[in-house]
Formats: C-alpha cells, sequence, structure tokens
C-alpha cells in the first residue's frame, strides 16, 4: 500500500481528511516511482482511479464528512481503502453508490434506500429488487386509496334524499336526525354495522333525552356514509379513522380538495423520484460490473 501512495503518503494523510484541498508533495498524489533510475523509463500500466477524500466525496454532495462515513459503516457504500496511517481512500465508484442512494432517498425512503444499497454492495441484487418492488407496490397502494378516498367524498355530495331534510317523519328520529334502522337501511346495512362504527369512533350518534335513542344527524349520516364507501373498497377501520378526523376537523368535505390535490402532487413526486432513483442504480450497478 505505501508503494502506491509513493514519496507523498504523508503529504496525502496530512489531508485526507481534512479541509487541506492542495498538497504540497513534489508529485502527483497518485505517486509513481520517485528517485528511481533516470535511464530506466516506467513501464506503462493501467490508469490508476481517482482517489478521493471523504471530505472530497462529502463536498460533492452536500454531506458532512461523519455522514460519509456512516453511510460506509452502514453499508450503503462500499468499504474504503486505507492509507498505511489507516485513512480512508475512496473511489468513482463510491461516489456513484452515495449518489444511487441518494436518488433513492425521497423516492423510498430512508430504511429501505439504506437496505437496497446494502444488498446491492453485498451482491444480493434478488433481494435489492424485492425492496424496490415491494415500495412500488405501496406507491400503488396509496394511489388507490387517493382515489377511493376521492370517489368516496364525491359522493357524498349533499343531496336530499340524504340528510335531516327527510328526517322530520316518525321513523326518521324527530327534528334534526335519523334513527339507526332508518340510516342502516338506507345504506344498505345492518344496525349492528352502525354498532360497530361508533365503537370506532368513525360515526357518533347523540341520544334522544327522551327515548335515549341513537340519533344521527348530518354530521353523523357524513360520517357513516364515507365510512360505508370506504368499507366498501376494502379498507379497514383502522385506515379509516383518520380520514374521518380530517373531515370533522375541516368542518366537512370541501375543504379536503386542496388536501386531496396536496396528496396527489407527493404520490407523483415520489413516482418521479423512483424514476430517478432508478436511473441512479443502474448507472451504479454497470460501474460495478
Amino acid at each position: 500500500m505505501g508503494e502506491v501512495f509513493g514519496s507523498c503518503d504523508h503529504a496525502f494523510n496530512a489531508i485526507v481528511e481534512g479541509s487541506v484541498e492542495t498538497s504540497a508533495c513534489s508529485g502527483p498524489v497518485g505517486g509513481g516511482i520517485v528517485g528511481g533510475n533516470p535511464q530506466t523509463s516506467p513501464q506503462p500500466g493501467p490508469e490508476p482511479a481517482e482517489r478521493l477524500r471523504p471530505v472530497d466525496l462529502a463536498r460533492r454532495h452536500g454531506l458532512s464528512t461523519q455522514a460519509v462515513r456512516n453511510y460506509e459503516e452502514a453499508g450503503v457504500l462500499p468499504a474504503a481503502a486505507r492509507t498505511p496511517h489507516g485513512y480512508r481512500v475512496y473511489t468513482p465508484l463510491h461516489a456513484r453508490a452515495l449518489r444511487a442512494f441518494l436518488a433513492l432517498l425521497p423516492a423510498h425512503g430512508h430504511r429501505t434506500a439504506t437496505a437496497v444499497l446494502r444488498e446491492v454492495n453485498e451482491g444480493d441484487l434478488d433481494e435489492a429488487f424485492r425492496l424496490i418492488d415491494e415500495s412500488h407496490a405501496q406507491l400503488l397502494d396509496d394511489r388507490r386509496t387517493l382515489q377511493a378516498v376521492a370517489g368516496a367524498l364525491r359522493d357524498l355530495a349533499p343531496h336530499p334524499a340524504s340528510g335531516a331534510s327527510r328526517s322530520g317523519s316518525g321513523v326518521g328520529g324527530g327534528s334534526g336526525g335519523l334513527f339507526i334502522g332508518t340510516l342502516a337501511g338506507r345504506l344498505g346495512i345492518r344496525p349492528a354495522t352502525l354498532r360497530a362504527w361508533e365503537r370506532a369512533g368513525l360515526v357518533r350518534p347523540r341520544r334522544d333525552p327522551r327515548t335515549g335513542y341513537r340519533v344521527y344527524d348530518e354530521a353523523a349520516v357524513r360520517d357513516a356514509r364515507l365510512t360505508h364507501q370506504l368499507r366498501r373498497g376494502g379498507y379497514p377501520l383502522a385506515r379509516i379513522a383518520p380520514l374521518i378526523e380530517r373531515v370533522r376537523a375541516a368542518g366537512g368535505v370541501e375543504p379536503l380538495e386542496g388536501a386531496l390535490n396536496d396528496w396527489r402532487g407527493r404520490l407523483t413526486a415520489r413516482a418521479r423520484a423512483m424514476l430517478n432513483g432508478a436511473a441512479e442504480l443502474e448507472g451504479y450497478l454497470r460501474a460495478r460490473e
């Protein structure tokens, strides 16, 4: 290793992990044969790979040198070579690995991006691709959820047959609401289902002060209809609950249009990030071949 670094070894070591950007040594940092027989020309050999210090790699990617070391220890980067004095020496291959990782981050998240690079560096491409496939499947599931939510909210557009305007009859529940049997009949479900949704916090009927019967006002009918639509789409109660809370906090479904647009924009941005991440990862895989 000492012969590779030549007589500039100590000068290189002095700047390898510091902030100094130039070396005062008398020859190139790559160091060929120094002080040999001047009448003997060295035989041409393969061009040595560019050597990068941690600070070089960090600056190129807007990171700290400690972050670069941490990524190496986590397996995101291949193990670096070491100088005789123990300093890390990186190459353009490490730069490609880091660039691929940083491109995968916004697409797949820190945990998956780390796992993908680790598997690649360990030679298990099948596992790396499986992790990527799972992330793509999750994005598709998120997109389907968005479509289901948007569709359910569209179905909640006010119409005369659904609200308190028809609740004044004797079967409805008096002024301002529907009894459980009436609402269950309109939704095509059993009253027991509405009670289960109530226990899960998805529907909040009030109680009639005279009879103690459940009475579903306009907001409760809205929540029941939204829950019904999402349940028909196969979504569990635990995933429906956060949406119901957002509807309540917004005071209805109309203010959620902006939130849905933001959600749609985030999914689109993530999909494009996946394309960019795939391109950078392919570049790294080719560089490893």
